[in-house]
């Protein structure tokens, strides 16, 4: 025990044993600057510096522009710019992906593809898809008392608002007699309608020129884009009024009728109507005749 104390002494005077750090002119031997020091001052201002060092150090890591100087730190910008330009990326895939649709769409127009597929009454049904038989399409006795309630209510209802039921009205491009009407197996994916040369050609419904030029078998072409996906495609003009990117109104005249084109047989109009890539035959919302 006594060793240990007088240890323990030895050691605390050792700390505490003052000395003097003295900075004289070697020339002259004058002091000009001396400090009283012991070992624990010095152990206790190298702590504190060193927190103090460690302290600053990680603020400027972690709070400055200079960590963009240490490797492996990224700056903010660069951050924010990775960011901006990911979002960039799935946009542009997206609008890829929608132009790769509408294109695929557009060459099927033009190039009469109609991808194996069979024309119903109503729609275009997949090849091998069998049709509903008539029977199962006959309302019920149930559903057609319904809908005379529903009559009978729309009939004496003084506050019901009159409202479209359809959200695009298709009007003849032009009047005459159907030489040849629409059929699906012969891929003769049109109408044409006998009518009297320079006959004005008119926009079936507002929408915009895709195409307006002149093919040597088809002639004078007009394609118009509506809303809701739908095309309509006119052939064999004499001549035309619009141009590509012209925006045209319901009714508006885009071209004369003609004979133009190799495959023309005569003063009639070739009138196409597409939905989604998909043919459909005018004749069910429109009258030519």
């Amino acid at each position: 025990m006594a060793k240990k104390k007088l240890k323990r002494q030895v050691i605390k005077k050792r700390l505490f044993n003052k000395s003097r750090l003295v900075i004289l002119n070697e020339d002259t031997f004058e002091e000009t600057f001396s400090l009283r020091l012991n070992l624990m001052n010095v152990f206790v201002w190298l702590t504190i510096i060193s927190i103090v060092m460690i302290a600053l150090t990680t603020y400027i890591i972690a709070f400055t522009p200079l960590r963009e100087y240490i490797p492996g730190y990224a700056s903010t910008r660069l951050k924010k710019e990775a960011t901006d330009n990911a979002i960039k990326t799935d946009s542009i895939q997206q609008e890829i992906a929608a132009n790769s649709a509408y294109l695929a769409s557009i060459k099927k127009v033009l190039t009469g593809d109609l991808e194996h597929t069979q024309l119903s009454r109503d729609s275009i049904v997949p090849a091998g898809q069998k049709e509903l038989p008539e029977e199962s399409m006959k309302p019920s006795e149930a559903d057609l008392k319904l809908r005379e309630e529903v009559a009978m209510e729309d009939k004496y209802n003084l506050f019901e608002e009159a409202k479209p039921r359809v959200n695009l009205v298709l009007f003849a491009p032009v009047k005459g007699h159907i030489t040849e009407g629409f059929d699906a197996k012969d891929k003769h994916l049109a109408v044409d309608i006998a009518v009297a040369k320079d006959t004005p050609i008119k926009a079936v419904a507002a929408g915009t020129v895709l195409l307006a030029d002149w093919t040597p078998t088809n002639g004078n072409v007009v394609m118009l884009r509506h809303k809701d996906g739908i095309i309509s495609v006119y052939k064999h003009a004499a001549s035309l009024t619009k141009s590509q990117g012209d925006i045209v109104k319901s009714g508006e005249v885009i071209g004369l009728a003609g004979t133009t084109g190799s495959q023309s047989t005569g003063v009639h109009l070739h009138f196409e109507l597409w939905k989604d890539g998909y043919p459909i035959n005018p004749t069910q919302f429109i009258d030519f005749e």
